[in-house]
């Protein structure tokens, strides 16, 4: 059984597939989601997503930005570079898009092939000798051989496997928020506007349908953050009403609306990813914090290797989860601590850090220059291991 439907459980689901298992993905939410926040995906998941044949509907829905761009109350510009640089350190290989969108297209790869249960949740497991018996809050008992928690940050799974979240979760100090409007103007066509105060910044990015999608990041602690909607808002409205440039605008664009993401910046830090049967793919496992910008990627990886070593290990799934994590653990805990160093970047806690960042934003106008600041975060030493994929091998010769 995997527990989500969001980027993990679809592609574990793929590649279970592929290695002749038979997933069951089970979502808490009635449909797949829409919606959200964007993302920026390259590196070994624009790979992953290649051999799964994905990159033809990946770049049709996804967005090529020209540039990021910095302003000040007024308006006006005050740092930002063009994205040719990340183009460069990527090789072309690096696109936009919705993290929803993402979700549907890996969803979509499996859809009539894997049994998918929406509108449900765990309530309890128990393992056996043989199997994890898991008790539902809609469904009849079920009994599985493993249970895979691909359910992201506030994974349930990890819940009841491992323990409560606090025992597992490093808060960075932020929060974030983002919501949706139609008909916004002005629009900047493919160019992602941030402004910033000290401990706070609001940036926007066009979609289409004449959509715009905005980002809240302030800082936060964990304790304080509210939990209804209307008292998120409220709390934007404090924070962001005094504010320069637009900020008024997309508040009163924020009363309007009925679908606000809204969540702490945080990081999962665990000694092991696996208990028994039951294991733990992308964020459920090491969340690197919505503001790394490879979340998705890494959960995409996590699961292709996870998928590939239950494959190899014929049975043995102790080998197969501690192989999992021997191959992976170094790689995301440097892209853990790159998250961490990089989380500061969206909204320096002081002017002083604000006018640092933005002369480290006009550095990037300078390739030799953008290589040494960035290079290391968003180059992939790893390589892929190499799996057998006996299903995908018999589709090939039919």
């Amino acid at each position: 059984m995997i527990s989500g439907a969001g980027i993990a459980g679809p592609t574990l689901a793929y590649w279970l597939k592929a290695a002749d298992f038979e997933p069951t993905i089970v979502e808490q939410a009635p449909a797949l989601r829409h919606g959200g926040y964007v993302i920026d995906f390259w590196g070994l998941g624009y790979d992953l997503a290649e051999r799964m044949d994905l990159l033809g509907d990946i770049n049709r829905v996804g967005y090529h930005a020209r540039a990021m761009r910095i302003v000040n109350g007024t308006g006006q510009p005050v740092a930002g570079f063009g994205t040719e640089i990340f183009s460069e350190l990527t090789a072309g290989r690096y696109v936009t898009l919705q993290r929803s969108d993402l979700s549907r297209l890996l969803f979509d790869k499996s859809q009539g092939q894997v049994e998918t249960i929406f509108g449900d949740t765990i309530v309890s497991m128990e393992e056996q000798p043989d199997c994890v018996r898991v008790q539902f809050e809609r469904e009849r008992e079920r009994r599985f051989d493993l249970v895979i928690g691909a359910d992201g940050l506030h994974s349930r799974t990890r819940k009841l496997a491992f323990g409560p979240q606090s025992r597992f979760e490093k808060h960075l100090g932020y929060a974030v928020a983002a919501f949706e409007a139609r008909g916004y103007r002005p629009r900047d066509e493919d160019i992602y506007m941030m402004y910033g105060r000290p401990g706070r910044m609001l940036g926007r990015f066009t979609l289409r349908d004449d959509r715009t999608l905005f980002l809240f990041v302030f800082v936060a602690r964990q304790e304080e953050l509210p939990i209804t909607i209307d008292a998120q808002k409220a709390l934007l409205r404090d924070l962001y009403r005094h504010d320069g440039w637009e900020c008024r605008k997309v508040l009163g664009e924020l009363e309007q609306t009925q679908s606000l993401y809204f969540d702490s910046v945080s990081q999962i830090r665990m000694q092991s990813w696996s208990c028994g049967r039951t294991a733990l793919v992308g964020d459920a496992a090491f969340c690197v914090s919505l503001l790394a910008g490879q979340g998705s990627a890494l959960a995409m990886i996590s699961a292709y290797v996870l998928a590939g070593e239950l494959g190899a290990a014929a049975g043995q799934y102790r080998l197969a989860f501690s192989r999992y994590e021997a191959l992976l653990r170094r790689y995301i805990n440097g892209k853990q601590r790159g998250a961490e160093r990089f989380a500061g970047a969206f909204a320096p806690k002081t002017q002083l850090g604000l006018l640092f960042r933005n002369l480290v934003v006009k550095a990037f106008a300078f390739p030799g220059l953008a290589r040494l600041a960035v290079g290391r975060d968003i180059a992939d030493s790893m390589q892929f291991p190499e799996y057998n994929w006996p299903s995908l091998d018999k589709r090939a010769i039919a």
